[in-house]
């Protein structure tokens, strides 16, 4: 089992986790052109955000300081500012490739964190927001597949 402060720091890390991919969702709806793609980034970007708060509230809970922002892992960073490039250059298949790598992250963040051994009341938030999370990256991964195609049908449901 872990110590309060392994479960706060692990926590944290997904906090910073959701709030980066807040941010990210919400850059990468403007570089997309198709209003469903679209509107499913912006409801990413408030999913993130609320699971974000759930996290904070857990730290709460158990005395600890929540995180108020974003990741400082490299990698991860890297992912959401590549979006921003792609964005700038508007090319959608680029955005939604770097969304599909920031989310690989991501699902691999949540993973991670489930391999700990978190508290069964803590555990049961982070499978959840997991669930929804790797439910997202797959609808990402199947919306690059969308875009790509050469008969024009980029609608995604």
């Amino acid at each position: 089992m872990l110590t309060k402060n392994e479960v706060i720091q692990t926590l944290n890390g997904l906090i910073e986790t959701c709030k980066d991919g807040q941010e990210g969702f919400w850059t990468a709806a403007d570089g997309i052109s198709n209003p469903t793609i679209r509107q499913a980034f912006l409801d990413y970007s408030k999913q993130r955000s609320l699971f974000a708060g759930d996290l904070q509230n857990l730290v709460h809970q158990i005395g600890g300081t929540p995180e108020t922002g974003g990741s400082a892992s490299a990698a991860f960073r890297r992912g959401w500012v590549n979006i921003k490039e792609a964005v700038i250059g508007k090319n959608e298949q680029n955005v939604l490739k770097e969304c599909i790598f920031a989310e690989d992250i991501a699902v691999s963040t949540f993973r991670n964190a489930l391999e700990k051994g978190l508290p069964p009341d803590i555990t049961l938030v982070v499978r959840t927001q997991f669930d929804h999370i790797r439910e997202g990256h797959d609808r990402v991964r199947n919306l690059k597949i969308v875009v790509s195609e050469p008969t024009g049908q980029n609608e995604a449901a």
